[in-house]
């Protein structure tokens, strides 16, 4: 599930289910009922997820690639996902996938409507 609004976001599915042989069904959060998923709008609009019905499984953010790439045939990207889902590398991941969300309207496919909202000031 990702952002169907995002010109970044649905570029990077086009192009992920043409290069992995093994890619899900991937719909944007706009067309879904989050109720019945069990997310809230912040799950939504802060991470991309990938959701196994039939296990149950859910993963979000820079582990949703990991999945996805664990659950390819080939031997590479079985390894790469694992790797990305390493304690040690699973939190280098999480910062990357951030970064990525967050400069997301300025990457191949972004546009300014992908930018995310400002975060609210806190109050001093």
């Amino acid at each position: 599930m990702f952002d169907g609004d995002c010109g970044f976001c649905t570029t990077s599915v086009d192009r992920l289910r043409a290069l992995l042989p093994r890619f899900p069904e991937a719909r944007p959060w706009q067309r879904v009922d989050l109720d019945e998923l069990g997310l809230s709008l912040d799950d939504v609009t802060t991470f991309a997820w990938l959701i196994d019905r039939e296990s149950g499984r859910r993963w979000h953010g820079a582990q949703t690639f990991a999945a996805l790439l664990s659950g390819q045939r080939g031997a590479l990207p079985r390894m790469i996902g694992g790797a990305l889902a390493a304690p040690g590398l699973r939190v280098v991941a999480a910062r990357g996938y951030d970064w990525v969300s967050a400069h997301r309207h300025r990457l191949p496919g972004g546009t300014p409507a992908c930018a995310l909202p400002e975060p609210p000031a806190s109050a001093s």
